[in-house]
């Protein structure tokens, strides 16, 4: 499963626009490639995530009363009201997004970004074939209690200092004022920089600072659980479960957390193929060891059989050739069936003609009431014989068993 991060240029979204993009293996391992090109130039994948720049996104902190979530059209209305004295620009104007988990009566932090600016991104890329699976911010507020993280971007000449932390997050110029403005960060503040920017970031922060490139950067984003794409941009039922889906399959498919689960998954689907293998064998084993017993009976029984092909079949023709042989009576023979059938008619019943044949008896003249039948057919099958009807004529000739 191909991961594609597609980052929005600040200018409008169009046909023409350059959009950054990065593809990803599957388990956010390894960069396969990355660039930029016009949404009908970019590359495919199974899940496409468009990443928002922070300089378009604003944050705001908000207390949503009670009922308030009771439908989207209700909470843009509320969120419209809480946020109008906080915004530049109308509301009606801006796209807001909820953090995950919101709930009522507990501070939750909402992002705005221009509603335009994102909807025809969005439409850039669903009309060059690209469907967005999530849409993500570069940046969002780190949970409560989580350090603070520093980033610096950008290039040496517009170099940024982005604070995400619980209060929200800050783009600073990356320089001694930028930083004062930040305030007093505590020690276990966790700080990263772009290549670029890396050595302004030192000299500024006054310690060693890891470097992270801007496609890893964007990649760690995306294992963020915000998703922007709601209200008048949210997909349909159908599309948000798949989205859900494919969300779900990834991160159980790759995500760390579930390393452990991957590997016992797999041990006890190898050892129920294992169990399933070794109980086949010995199944099997069993049943050859009793066809080979059979086999045994047959050539050590008749010794003049050398080629076992059906050993009950087999069986069965040998005995009834030997008791031919030795002038042995059996139960497919007239005599004993002529003494079943004796004990079996109604009293003062005779047939009016006999025929034998292939181990069948033919009677004629009878007379048989459908209720005799039934009770000749009954008895008969008690002593190993079946017995029918056609016509005037009763069928005798000895089950499979009796034989």
């Amino acid at each position: 499963m191909a991961l594609l991060l597609v980052t929005i240029p600040l200018t409008p979204g169009s046909a023409t626009a350059e959009y950054g993009w990065a593809a990803w293996s599957g388990d956010g391992r390894k960069l396969r490639s990355q660039g930029s090109a016009p949404p009908a130039l970019l590359p495919s994948g199974d899940e496409i995530i468009l990443g928002v720049p922070a300089g378009a996104l604003s944050w705001h902190q908000v207390t949503l009363p009670q009922g308030s979530m009771s439908g989207a059209v209700r909470l843009r209305s509320v969120l419209s009201g809480l946020l109008e004295d906080r915004l530049l620009d109308d509301p009606e104007s801006l796209h807001f997004a909820l953090e995950p988990g919101a709930r009522v009566g507990v501070p939750v932090w909402v992002a705005a970004c221009n509603r335009i600016w994102l909807r025809s991104a969005v439409q850039a890329l669903e009309s060059a074939g690209r469907r967005v699976t999530r849409i993500i911010p570069e940046f969002a507020p780190q949970p409560t209690g989580a350090p603070p993280m520093v980033f610096a971007i950008g290039e040496p000449g517009a170099a940024l200092c982005v604070v995400s932390g619980a209060d929200g997050v800050a783009m600073l110029p990356l320089d001694s004022a930028g930083l004062a403005l930040a305030g007093n960060l505590p020690p276990d503040t966790h700080a990263l920089a772009e290549p670029a920017v890396a050595e302004l970031a030192e000299s500024v922060l006054g310690y060693r600072v890891p470097i992270v490139k801007p496609a890893e950067r964007w990649r760690q984003a995306s294992e963020s659980p915000w998703d922007l794409a709601q209200f008048d941009l949210a997909s349909t039922g159908r599309a948000r479960a798949s989205k859900k889906f494919v969300a779900i399959s990834r991160a159980l498919w790759h995500g760390p957390q579930w390393r452990a689960a991957r590997w016992g998954a797999v041990v006890l689907v190898l050892a129920q193929l294992i169990g399933l293998n070794a109980w086949a064998w010995k199944e099997r084993n069993a049943l050859d060891a009793k066809r080979s017993a059979i086999r045994n009976v047959l050539t050590q029984t008749f010794p003049s059989v050398q080629l076992v092909v059906d050993a009950p079949l087999q069986m069965q023709r040998e005995v009834a050739a030997l008791q031919q042989a030795t002038g042995g009576v059996t139960a497919s023979d007239l005599e004993p069936m002529l003494g079943a059938l004796a004990a079996s008619l109604p009293r003062g019943r005779a047939p009016t003609a006999i025929d034998f044949s292939a181990g069948q008896l033919r009677l004629r003249g009878l007379g048989l009431q459908a209720a005799e039948l039934g009770n000749v057919t009954t008895a008969m099958a008690s002593r190993g014989y079946s017995a029918r009807s056609e016509g005037d004529l009763l069928l005798v000739q000895a089950t499979e068993a009796a034989r």
